[in-house]
C-alpha cells in the first residue's frame, strides 16, 4: 500500500477525480475505484466523486498494489522488438489471438507479455499489459503495450487524435488505380451479419490511404496507411473499393473466380498459395510517451507471406 499526503494548492480546482487524478497520474477511472473503495480522505472524512476540490484541504491517499492479473503467464513464443520501463512493442506472429475471450480464454498475446515482460507496474489497478491498439488474429506485425498507466494512457490519446502513424503491407486483388486512394467511409456493424463490418451510414468516421507498390498479375502490393483504427478497417475498406485482400475470407472469399482467361488461372494459384489473409503491420512511429523522442519500427513480411510475395513478384514489373 502506497499512502500519499499533500495540502491542495491554492490554485487547485475541479471535481475531486479528476484532481486526483491528475495529481498521482492514475486514469480517472481508476481515481473513482478508490474513492468508491475509500481509500481517499480528505479532511479526515471520505468524500464523494464528484466533490470540489478546495485549497488548503488535507488529502490522504492510499493506493493499493496492483491486483494480480486474472489472465495467467503462458510460455508462448514472441519476438519483443523493443522495450523500456513505459512500454513495449512486440512483433506479432499470425494467429495469435491478442485478448483473452470467450472462445479464447488463453494462448493470447496477453498471455504472452505477461510472461515475457517483467516490470508492469499495472493498468487501472490491475498488473496486465496495456494493448494501445488491436490487430485482428491473422494479421502479424507490430504492436504497442503499455507497462505503467501514465505510458498507456498517453499512448491511447496519441492513437486518438491520429499521432500514431502505422503503415501495413497489403495485397489487394485486382489493378488498383495509381497515386495514393484515400478511402473515406464510414464503417460499423454489418446491418445482416453481425459477424463482419461495414462502410455504412451512420458507422464511425474511417480513413485509409492505398499506394501501390508492386503490380502483380491480377493483383497488387500495396501500403496501407490508417488514419483511424476501426475493427478491420484495412479488410472493409479495401473489398468496399472492389479490391478485397488477397486471403480474406470474410471480406473477399472467391474474389479470385472473378478473373477471365489466364488471370483467373493465375489468381487461383495465388489463392492457393496465400495462408492467410496478406495484410501485415509493417511500419509503426509515434512519440515516447515519457520523452516525447521519436520512436520508428520497421519488421518485414514473415516467411508466409514473403514467400507469396516472392512468387506473384516474378511474374510482373514494380511499379
Amino acid at each position: 500500500m502506497t499512502r500519499h499526503r499533500w495540502t491542495a494548492a491554492a490554485d487547485a480546482t475541479g471535481r475531486l477525480d479528476s484532481y486526483l487524478a491528475a495529481r498521482l497520474r492514475l486514469s480517472r477511472n481508476r481515481a473513482q475505484a478508490l474513492l468508491s473503495e475509500g481509500m481517499v480522505r480528505v479532511d479526515g472524512s471520505a468524500p464523494k466523486k464528484s466533490d470540489r476540490v478546495l485549497a488548503g484541504q488535507e488529502i490522504e491517499v492510499r493506493v493499493p498494489p496492483p491486483a494480480p492479473a486474472r489472465a495467467e503467464a503462458q510460455d508462448i513464443p514472441l519476438e519483443i522488438v523493443f522495450q523500456d520501463r513505459h512500454l513495449v512493442v512486440v512483433h506479432k506472429p499470425p494467429g495469435l489471438v491478442v485478448h483473452p475471450a470467450p472462445g479464447h480464454p488463453d494462448g493470447t498475446l496477453v498471455n504472452a507479455l505477461l510472461h515475457h515482460v517483467s516490470d508492469l507496474s499495472g493498468i487501472g489497478g490491475t498488473l496486465r499489459p496495456g494493448i494501445v491498439h488491436r490487430l485482428d488474429r491473422d494479421t502479424s506485425g507490430l504492436m504497442i503495450a503499455a507497462k505503467t498507466d501514465p505510458a498507456h494512457r498517453a499512448l491511447s490519446a496519441a492513437l486518438k487524435e491520429r499521432r500514431i502513424r502505422r503503415i501495413y503491407l497489403a495485397a489487394l486483388w485486382g489493378a488498383l488505380g495509381d497515386g495514393e486512394v484515400v478511402v473515406d467511409r464510414p464503417i460499423g456493424r454489418h446491418p445482416h451479419d453481425r459477424l463482419r463490418m461495414a462502410a455504412v451510414e451512420g458507422g464511425r468516421s474511417a480513413v485509409t490511404r492505398f499506394r501501390a507498390m508492386e503490380r502483380w498479375r491480377s493483383a497488387t502490393l500495396c501500403e496501407a496507411r490508417l488514419e483511424t483504427g476501426r475493427t478491420h478497417q484495412i479488410r472493409v475498406h479495401a473489398a468496399s473499393i472492389g479490391h478485397p485482400v488477397v486471403g480474406d475470407e470474410l471480406y473477399g472469399a472467391g474474389r479470385e473466380r472473378g478473373f477471365a482467361g489466364p488471370d483467373r488461372g493465375w489468381a487461383a494459384a495465388l489463392a492457393r498459395r496465400t495462408p492467410r489473409q496478406f495484410l501485415h503491420a509493417h511500419r509503426l512511429e509515434f512519440a515516447h510517451p515519457a520523452t516525447g523522442l521519436t520512436m520508428r519500427f520497421e519488421a518485414e513480411l514473415p516467411r508466409d507471406l514473403a514467400g507469396v510475395r516472392g512468387w506473384a513478384g516474378g511474374e510482373g514489373p514494380t511499379v
